[in-house]
């Protein structure tokens, strides 16, 4: 590879997705929340995979999902992620390759086993998720390949593997490293109850790192302690160069110096489930990002990939991205 070869480089938690329908009964039998993430150890993982009736198995974990719908808009793609040599390692790692993502894995063989995420979808399209970190918690800046990150345009930071202070350590490090080859750092808070544990090193890592911020609405507000939106887009504005902020079914802003683009969602006629949806909006915004489009479009972008992931049942669109770019007329 040469210098840039890769357009956006993700860094975050390699976690297989196992997908399942589901039922309020299954849920209430088995004292789950509705909606809600549970974190649960290997053993629980293993006898609630038993429980269900799995329907699709993927490379998942949110930065992944956002680069794997990036490969497939011919956006070169390369991912950071601890996997162990497992069966579902192994099944990450070629399931990552075949969607067109540049992943080359360091095995530990004293990690532990390779997460998962047991996600249970109701007819009512939402989703509950238990989630085994495994392995993938226990990245570290030994993981940090310098020369991959500086082939990078874009690194790409997923908010949920903040929580581990060595995970940390490695955004930091690649952060550094992008920063001093002149690339773009983006980070996706991905979740409101992390950014409320770990507030003050978010807000130090974005202020010295962050180049692009993607937030929903609660993490936006939860980051600055505020009831109001707007307040939090402003501050978010101090802190960045560009925010880029959904908001559910108020659709989605977009800010940087000077601008201010308030989007209405997307129309989708039949919602199945909305696993994945903040992930594919950020790759439809880093899509038009990268082909040098306007803020506006970009968010548009995000909301067209974004509801096209949401007709689905999964994070993976079973269409050709590139020609619902192409209808959506926005280039």
């Amino acid at each position: 590879m040469t210098e840039r070869d890769i357009d956006v480089l993700g860094i975050g938690n390699a976690i297989v997705d196992v997908l399942a329908e589901s039922d309020d009964d299954f849920l209430t039998t088995h004292n789950l929340v509705k909606g809600s993430m549970t974190i649960i150890n290997h053993t629980e993982a293993e006898n609630i995979y038993n429980l269900i009736k799995p329907g699709i198995r993927a490379s998942g974990g949110s930065a992944a999902n956002t680069l794997a719908s990036l490969a497939s808009l011919d956006i070169r793609c390369g991912f950071i992620g601890k996997v162990s040599d497992d069966e579902l390692g192994n099944f990450f790692t070629e399931d990552i390759k075949s969607a067109g993502v540049i992943f080359d894995p360091k095995f530990d063989s004293k990690s532990a086993p390779t997460a998962r995420c047991l996600i249970s979808v109701t007819p009512d399209a939402e989703r509950t998720m238990q989630t085994f970190l495994g392995a993938c918690v226990d990245l570290s800046p030994n993981d940090i390949n310098e020369k991959f990150i500086s082939q990078a345009k874009i690194l790409y930071l997923e908010g949920y593997l903040f929580d581990p202070p060595e995970a940390q350590n490695a955004f930091k490090k690649a952060a550094k490293i992008s920063k001093q080859n002149d690339g773009r750092v983006a980070l996706s808070l991905s979740d409101s109850f992390c950014v409320g544990r770990h507030r003050e090193a978010f807000l130090d890592f974005i202020r010295e790192y962050v180049s692009i911020l993607f937030a929903n609405e609660d993490e936006i507000k939860s980051l600055y302690q505020v009831d109001e939106f707007e307040s939090a887009a402003k501050k978010a504005l101090i802190d960045c160069e560009i925010a880029v902020l959904t908001r559910g079914s108020k659709g989605s802003v977009v800010i940087a110096e000077g601008e201010y683009h308030k989007l209405k969602p997307e129309t989708v006629q039949n919602v199945i489930d909305t696993t994945g949806a903040g992930d594919a909006y950020a790759a439809g915004f880093l899509f038009g990002l990268i082909q040098g489009k306007p803020l506006d479009a970009c968010g548009h972008l995000g909301g067209v990939i974004a509801g096209e992931i949401i007709s689905n049942y999964g994070a993976r669109s079973k269409k050709d991205l590139n020609a619902i770019v192409q209808e959506s007329e926005i280039f």
